[in-house]
């Protein structure tokens, strides 16, 4: 009934505001603490995140990331071409984000009460699985899959998740490409380069 439709748009607004706040206040902190104006930032790669958005794919965003941080950021190419394809593969802050959300939630429809150790194997595995994710469209429902068998969970419960899951994850890919991009030029910052600062 409507009830299942109900539950479904809490968690799709959780994982959506979970990824709002990343966005809005845990990166641009970073940005301030190495002293780079996050707004300007913002507009500087916009571009790349633009493309992450659209495609759903950090891969197919990759090289546009890599030109906007180099020519709009003033990123030096070899830290941008090191630090900035690892962090397409390694650095899926808005995936790791939904697995935590998705595998609470499927635990609560089928009414399974997870310890707090539960919990923290949970937050673990997403971790670790957002690590091992592919740049892809969706890549992040199939890791799913260890993140639910970690705690027991039943793995039918990705199939209630289907319906928004496209939608989440062009939100959690442009995610991902911002704390590349974010990445870079802290890295770029701490080794002194006059990035994307105040006076700029």
């Amino acid at each position: 009934g409507f009830e299942a439709f109900k539950s479904l748009g809490y968690y799709f607004l959780v994982v959506l505001g979970g990824l709002i706040i990343h966005f809005v206040v845990v990166l641009p902190l970073l940005l301030l603490l190495a002293g780079v104006n996050p707004l300007r930032h913002y507009a500087a790669v916009m571009p790349a995140l633009i493309t992450a958005f659209s495609t759903s794919s950090s891969m197919a965003a990759l090289p546009l990331n890599i030109d906007c941080v180099i020519t709009r950021c003033d990123v030096s190419p070899k830290i941008a071409s090191f630090v900035l394809p690892i962090g397409a593969t390694v650095n899926m802050n808005g995936t790791a984000l939904y697995e935590c959300v998705a595998a609470i939630f499927i635990a609560q429809v089928y009414g399974i009460e997870l310890t707090w150790l539960q919990q923290g194997v949970v937050v673990l595995t997403s971790l670790l699985a957002a690590i091992g994710s592919a740049g892809i469209p969706m890549a992040g429902l199939v890791m799913m899959s260890i993140v639910l068998q970690s705690v027991g969970l039943p793995l039918e419960g990705i199939g209630m998740i289907l319906a928004v899951d496209r939608i989440l994850d062009m939100f959690r890919t442009t995610l991902n490409i911002l704390g590349d991009s974010c990445g870079a030029v802290i890295v770029a910052r701490s080794e002194g380069e006059k990035v994307g600062g105040f006076g700029r």
